[in-house]
């Protein structure tokens, strides 16, 4: 079970720096961010190089892949903040499927969420993105420390105009 309360107060805070600095709102940004994870969910996934039939060459080393799932995970919780999302334990759920299958269900999901913004929807999201963890070798503890990590370069990366 990974708990993330804490997440949705620090990404606010995060996303309130943002929005005063760049004069945005959460409204005028939220196709912005839907194509943003979508476009982190796209670098996760070549980070695995899970869709790579026609290469021999391994994934990338696990503090890459963390990384990059941490960027996706921003969106997420920066998604999850105006819809007051409120549901903070997930039960991460070890998927059968291969992880090529795993992402194309992600992707299914965060696209349905162009058309259907809500709670339910948003959790389902949250649910299937979470759940991609196991198959990337990603404990709870992972998920906790990449999250803080990128979220220490975010900040930085304000301060220097990024």
């Amino acid at each position: 079970m990974v708990n993330l309360k804490e997440f949705y107060a620090l990404q606010a805070s995060l996303d309130a720096e943002i929005a005063q600095k760049h004069n945005v709102t959460y409204e005028s940004t939220h196709s912005r961010r839907l194509l943003a994870l979508i476009v982190e969910l796209g670098e996760l996934a070549n980070e695995t190089r899970c869709f790579k039939y026609w290469s021999n060459k391994p994934a990338s080393d696990k503090p890459i892949v963390m990384d990059e799932f941490a960027d996706g995970l921003h969106f997420l919780l920066s998604l999850g903040v105006p819809l007051k999302a409120n549901k903070f334990e997930y039960k991460i759920e070890k998927s059968e499927d291969d992880l090529t299958t795993q992402f194309h269900r992600v992707y299914i999901l965060v696209t349905s969420l162009l058309d259907h913004y809500d709670l339910t929807h948003y959790e389902a999201c949250f649910q299937a993105f979470l759940n991609l963890t196991p198959s990337l070798g990603m404990s709870e503890q992972d998920i906790i420390d990449a999250y803080k990590a990128k979220l220490s370069i975010n900040y930085k990366r304000q301060e220097n105009n990024y």
